[in-house]
């Protein structure tokens, strides 16, 4: 069979070459092959939240200059959630590679809060939270006992939950989603329900299984606020460019206004000064 891009791309990252030929070319609905392909979709979703979810928003904090529609608080329960495992991982002494990706998410996470606060004006308090934020995770990675650490690492699916919560209040409060990116939204969603997916196909606790779809429900809930408030937000940006610029416009003319009274009044007193003599 001649081969093709989509058939390399399709065969290299989704399905083996039997089940491309039942499902892609024979159009036949096989149950494990699709159920193969699932797996191998979720475990992509998973991977790119890892990786990618925060990316895009420092991004557009950077190129925006404004971290306004963000909470703080919510940042906040987030870099908790996902200090945990790292906790956890540091306490046990497992290798580098078993969570390096953890590690790459705390520091991008970490970096949006100060962000956060440098954008508010606050950059003092940022740099001084980031350095004392790293004194306690390294307290925490060398002297923590292994009953907490595994404690902390049960919290982290509340905070993270928690974080969820706070922003999408926080949404609904300003009526707009502000600078909150939308594919990092969307990349969070999709890693929600591959979680999900996950944790219900070997449910060992039903309580566990609860907060991954509230965790679910509440990244959905976020997905929706950032589509139906776009329009609302587009309003909000135009208002303040249009705001500054009618302050910019009325500055102008008290100074355009201003001018020719002080020019007459250096007129007037250089006639006058003579008379005095």
């Amino acid at each position: 069979m001649a081969s093709s891009p989509l058939r390399d791309f399709l065969v290299t990252y989704l399905m083996p070459e039997k089940c491309y030929e039942r499902i892609v070319v024979k159009l036949q609905l096989d149950g494990p092959c699709l159920k193969f392909v699932l797996n191998r979709i979720v475990a992509l979703c998973i991977i790119l939240d890892t990786f990618l979810a925060q990316l895009p928003q420092l991004l557009k904090i950077v190129w925006r200059g404004s971290a306004e529609g963000l909470s703080l608080t919510a940042s906040l329960l987030q870099l908790y959630a996902f200090s945990c495992p790292v906790v956890y991982a540091m306490t046990n002494n497992f290798p580098l590679f078993a969570w390096a990706e953890r590690f790459i998410v705390l520091a991008q996470t970490a970096a949006l809060v100060f962000l956060i606060l440098h954008y508010r004006g606050e950059t003092l308090k940022g740099i001084l939270l980031l350095l004392c934020y790293t004194g306690v995770m390294f307290l925490l990675g060398s002297y923590t006992a292994k009953a907490v650490a595994s404690v902390l690492q049960d919290s982290r699916l509340a905070g993270l939950i928690a974080s969820k919560g706070f922003q999408a209040r926080t949404n609904y409060c300003n009526g707009h989603t502000g600078q909150l990116s939308t594919l990092s939204v969307l990349l969070s969603w999709t890693g929600s329900l591959g979680v999900l997916y996950v944790s219900l196909q070997d449910i060992e606790s039903w309580f566990e299984a609860f907060l991954h779809v509230l965790s679910a429900c509440l990244s959905c809930v976020l997905l929706a606020q950032v589509l139906c408030y776009r329009s609302s937000t587009a309003t909000t940006q135009k208002k303040k460019r249009g705001g500054l610029k009618a302050i910019s416009f009325y500055v102008v003319a008290l100074v355009k206004a201003a001018l020719p009274y002080q020019s007459v009044n250096r007129r007037s007193s250089s006639i006058t000064k003579p008379g005095h003599g």
